[in-house]
């Protein structure tokens, strides 16, 4: 299974280069939109409530892909001060509904990590009607950005 790395300044002008990158990487593939989004709800949440917001911060992602599913893993830099959950928030929140988005989209959502830093895994499964039409990734391969 192929896997694609590559780490992002923690700049939020970087989330518009870190989508680009999913779709990129993804190529044609039937859950790239939904993985380019997860990665810039994951992104986001990383910039926003970690270390990896700060000037000296980035934030990392790692997808894999196979015939079947497409595994997304950001990291941040830690330094949260909350553990990420999925929010409730009221109908005039602004914020709260990232990893919400993220956990209506994937057919799992993991969290790994503690205060020095976090990984959120998201696995988009492929749906029967759309496997004829996803690209072959048996081939091995990594790819780093």
């Amino acid at each position: 299974m192929p896997t694609h790395r590559c780490t992002f300044p923690g700049d939020p002008q970087e989330l518009r280069a870190a989508r680009s990158w999913t779709r990129a990487a993804l190529d044609g593939h039937p859950q790239s939109e939904d993985a380019a989004l997860i990665v810039t709800e994951l992104g986001t949440n990383a910039l926003m409530h970690t270390a990896s917001g700060d000037a000296a911060g980035a934030f990392h992602v790692t997808l894999t892909v196979s015939e079947l599913t497409v595994v997304i893993a950001v990291t941040d830099y830690g330094d949260a001060k909350t553990t990420p959950e999925v929010q409730h928030p009221s109908a005039n929140a602004t914020h709260g509904r990232g990893l919400g988005m993220v956990a209506a989209l994937a057919d799992s959502v993991v969290v790994q990590g503690d205060d020095s830093g976090r990984t959120i895994t998201a696995e988009l499964h492929i749906p029967a009607s759309l496997q004829e039409s996803a690209p072959s990734y048996t081939r091995p391969g990594e790819r780093q950005c």
